[in-house]
């Protein structure tokens, strides 16, 4: 997460919270030189659409008086889906054994992109299986992670590393 991305956390989530929902991450993307700020919000009862207007309204209150993000930009509010983006630590630890892909800022082993299983978090590094092995990708190297979803592949079972014995 960047600086700006950290600050903007630091100030919404009070009001996330107090809406009764969990922040569970943001983005700002500056595609066309209009910044977008996209904010993941989760609860327990699951995200409607009334919810992420709700936050949407008053994130966007906070915002105009707050002013961090200069010129115009555009607010979106959503749940984090089933494919759902990784931001903390703590939310790594929520999914292993499960498919992940990892997209690094920089090159390790030649490689910016890993697509394998999430096999632990070890401080602030997380293990990633691709294959048969293990690599530990430091989280502050991590420009996205997203857990994949295991579709029902027509009765067959995917198969986790730990359970397939690989």
């Amino acid at each position: 997460m960047s600086g700006k991305e950290s600050r903007l956390s630091e100030l919404l989530t009070p009001t996330v919270e107090s809406l009764g929902f969990e922040l569970w991450g943001l983005e700002l993307l500056s595609p066309n030189r209009r910044p977008t700020l996209r904010l993941f919000i989760e609860a327990e009862t699951g995200v409607s659409v009334d919810d992420c207007a709700k936050v949407s309204r008053h994130v966007g209150g906070v915002l105009d008086v707050e002013d961090p993000i200069s010129g115009d930009y555009t607010l979106e509010v959503s749940s984090p889906g089933i494919d759902r983006l990784l931001f903390k630590v703590e939310q790594y630890a929520l999914y292993i054994n499960e498919p992940i892909e990892v997209k690094l800022r920089f090159p390790f082993e030649g490689r910016r992109r890993f697509r394998g299983w999430l096999m632990g978090v070890e401080g602030e590094d997380v293990v990633v299986r691709v294959e048969d092995h293990d690599y530990l990708l430091p989280l502050k190297q991590i420009d996205r992670a997203r857990v994949q979803p295991r579709l029902d592949t027509g009765g067959k079972k995917t198969k986790s590393p730990e359970k397939s014995g690989q």
